[in-house]
């Protein structure tokens, strides 16, 4: 799709990369000889094979990865076991994991740098270093003169562990604050939805009072008539079809046989679960405290139709991105005129649990004024006591349920796509979630699990019936996952079914076109994701694109401007020290495996660029934006090195997700 004139092989891209640009291909003053070597080296990489030099998509078919992502190096064994030859779809589920204690032995412990060493929970027990001056001088060197939470907020909460430290601190290693700066900010919260200790704990000891989930959950338990086990679904009104539904071990009618009904991780194996009564009238009703006068709200039940409503039609929507949807990547969305952000998608279990790391998934920016969560699962018991503890707990606009997941950790136990092929239970859950919150529902969904049998149109006017506020549909089936091109056409049909329930929908946009082509198929709205070469991960500015009905030939220089905000954002999030550099450099390169993938408008011959046109090598108008087409791992980290500073000794990283979207 580009001009001929940008085109190169793969040998003179990669010449003009380790040239770092300058004219003759002989930088840094390297004869001819070294030149060379170099590509003696290179050639002997290519054949070893190493996983981050060259990600799948670049490969050739022959060399496909086994199932645990790593290559194969001897081809017999490949013709002794055909049988156990699997594509690692999706992910590559051995990538190398880095923590905290590979890049910094010795840490300084979090009770010096909160002022407070004399109180540290592990006295003398504690492995941290607790003198400043020993942890000083193995402290890896500053990144920068700069520290943007100090010049944002006037203080910087890491004082000496900062990797920026040196702009604020003062003698005896004292952390200097503007005072002016720091009171502007004093009590102003910009990021809610925390897990605090105390809500943490009583997770932890299962002292969390879920009541109205468990009186739901008692009307599925009862048995009713000659109900059978699995209480399928009739015409009858949502209050009546609540005490006919029967939860119990046993599969519904209309679960799929593949699919057991298993308790669920951290759930109680006991089989009286939900048998067991509720609180008894001298128990706290709710595990939240709250101030003021008693209204009816806090009494009476709300109806349906009273619930707040989800205005978003015709609002540009950011999906859920998982991994790479995390907060700072919202913000930079936002920025560019993102209408409705969702937070990534969190397991329902993880959260019962008070996993810090599953709770971190909720966090809402101040920026974010239309902002949902999406929850994943495979019960009823487990969705709905998910869904009142956020309705209890954090702010959001609308709870989403993830019906579309396609990945098979997911999907084998009976979450994400299987809830399509278990429309009991997927009943259920909807219904249960929405008897006890007080804010929207939403679903995700695709056209079904198998590539040629379109399900969709099926299951959405049951969703409607069963109380969502809207629905989400992707153009693909599990099956194709992320390849080929989305189904508009059976989105549009799907549309005329649902209304008047608003139906948005997803896949395959990459420019304002595909945009206004998708609003006239009927959709309510469009949501804009990630996979294929599409999408907001591929070209973040595609929401000012479509705001504005243009063309952005945006340059490599605004590009990498886009990258230092990604950082500055990174670090105001996850921190300044060691720890939080890393984690934000981590995350700026699971982002670059697909910025890679964006081919400049002004190289490409025609507009806009084509769906699943996998981009050539070719060389850009300036060395920036060739090193940005680089899907090279070790072009990725420079650009890295580039904003946050060199990378640990024995720094490795390849991407979750593979470039499996290309045919």
């Amino acid at each position: 799709p580009g001009l001929h004139r940008f085109l190169a092989s793969k040998e003179q891209f990669h010449a003009y990369l380790r040239a770092r640009g300058e004219p003759g291909g002989q930088a840094d003053g390297r004869g001819k000889e070294e030149e060379e070597e170099d590509e003696v080296e290179e050639k002997e990489k290519e054949e070893v094979g190493s996983c981050q030099n060259e990600p799948p998509a670049k490969r050739v078919r022959s060399e496909d990865l086994s199932q645990d992502g790593e290559r194969r190096e001897d081809a017999g064994a490949v013709e002794k076991e055909p049988a156990e030859r699997k594509r690692a779809r999706g992910q590559n589920k051995s990538r190398p994991c880095m923590k905290p204690n590979h890049y910094e032995q010795r840490r300084l412990c979090p009770s010096v740098t909160q002022g407070c060493a004399e109180k540290c929970y592990f006295g003398s027990q504690c492995r941290f270093l607790h003198d400043v001056g020993e942890y000083m001088a193995v402290k890896p060197a500053d990144l920068g003169r700069s520290c943007v939470l100090f010049e944002t907020f006037g203080k910087c909460i890491y004082g000496v562990t900062c990797r920026f430290a040196q702009v604020h601190l003062g003698d005896g290693y004292q952390n200097i604050v503007n005072t002016d700066l720091a009171k502007q900010w004093e009590g102003k919260s910009l990021v809610r939805n925390n897990l605090s200790k105390d809500l943490q704990h009583q997770l932890r000891k299962r002292k969390f009072i879920f009541k109205k989930a468990d009186e739901y959950l008692r009307g599925l338990a009862k048995p009713h008539g000659s109900g059978g086990k699995g209480g399928k679904a009739t015409g009858r009104s949502t209050e009546e079809q609540e005490v006919s539904n029967c939860t119990t071990p046993q599969e519904g009618l209309g679960d799929s046989p593949g699919c057991p009904v298993l308790p669920e991780q951290g759930e109680d194996p006991k089989p009286d679960t939900l048998q067991n009564p509720g609180p008894t009238g001298g128990e706290e009703a709710s595990s939240v405290k709250t101030v003021g006068p008693v209204t009816d709200e806090d009494i009476i039940k709300l109806r349906s139709c009273e619930k707040k409503k989800l205005e978003i039609q015709g609002k540009l929507y950011l999906a859920p991105l998982t991994t790479c949807g995390n907060l700072p990547f919202r913000r930079i969305c936002k920025r560019f005129g993102a209408d409705v952000t969702c937070g990534e998608m969190a397991v329902c279990t993880n959260l019962l649990q008070g996993q810090s790391s599953e709770w971190a998934l909720l966090k809402r920016h101040h920026t974010e004024d239309i902002f949902g969560v999406q929850l994943e699962g495979a019960f009823p018991d487990t969705m709905t006591k998910c869904a009142e503890l956020l309705n209890q707990t954090i702010e959001v606009d609308f709870v989403d349920i993830n019906v579309g997941c396609p990945i098979d950790l997911v999907y084998k136990k009976g979450g994400g796509c299987a809830l399509m092929t278990r429309s009991n239970k997927f009943e259920q859950i909807v219904r249960g979630m929405n008897s006890v919150l007080d804010i929207p529902l939403t679903v995700k969904i695709r056209t079904g699990v198998q590539e040629k049998i379109n399900v969709a149109h099926k299951i959405i006017p049951k969703i409607r019936e069963w109380g969502a506020s809207m629905v989400t549909l992707h153009g693909r089936s599990r099956e194709q996952r992320y390849t080929r091109g989305a189904d508009w056409d059976y989105i549009a049909e799907c549309a005329k079914i649902a209304s008047p329930m608003p139906l948005f929908g997803n896949g395959d946009i990459l420019s304002y076109e595909d945009a206004n082509r998708a609003m006239q198929m009927g959709v309510s709205g469009i949501m804009i994701a990630r996979q294929v070469p599409v999408g907001a991960l591929i070209k973040p500015w595609l929401f000012t694109e479509i705001k504005e009905q243009r063309h952005w030939d945006i340059s490599s220089s605004e590009r990498f401007d886009i990258l230092k905000d990604f950082t500055n954002y990174g670090l105001e999030h996850w921190g300044s020290d060691t720890q939080g550099v890393e984690k934000t450099r981590k995350f700026l390169l699971e982002w670059l495996s697909f910025l890679c993938r964006y081919i400049p408008v002004g190289l490409l011959e025609h507009l806009p660029q084509k769906i699943n046109e996998r981009p050539p090598y070719y060389m850009g108008r300036d060395y920036l934006e060739t090193l940005m087409a680089s899907q090279n791992v070790d072009d990725w980290i420079k650009i890295s090195e580039l904003l946050l500073g060199p990378v640990p000794t024995s720094f490795t990283f390849l991407p979750k997700h593979k470039a499996n979207s290309y045919r």
